[in-house]
């Protein structure tokens, strides 16, 4: 089931509800009030596949492993 943000315009809260229909009307789980408007979410960062990832044990920057190798030493 996804999970969907809504914002009540009784309270003002913002609350995440797992719903399985998107036409059904949530209730708060602050005030209890029915009038909520659905938010724009942000995409889970946990699905999907990975498409950039920091750098890991054992990768070389760019220019160079130490700031003495070209281009790390900074202007001039």
């Amino acid at each position: 089931m996804p999970l969907f943000d809504y914002l009540c315009l009784d309270c003002g809260r913002l609350v995440e509800i797992l719903s399985s229909n998107q036409a059904e009307t949530p209730q708060c789980k602050t005030c209890g009030g029915v009038n909520m408007r659905r938010m724009l979410s942000a995409p889970s960062s946990l699905s999907g596949a990975q498409t950039h990832r920091l750098p890991g044990h054992g990768d070389t920057p760019c220019c160079g492993s130490t700031p003495s190798q070209a281009g790390c030493a900074g202007p001039g």
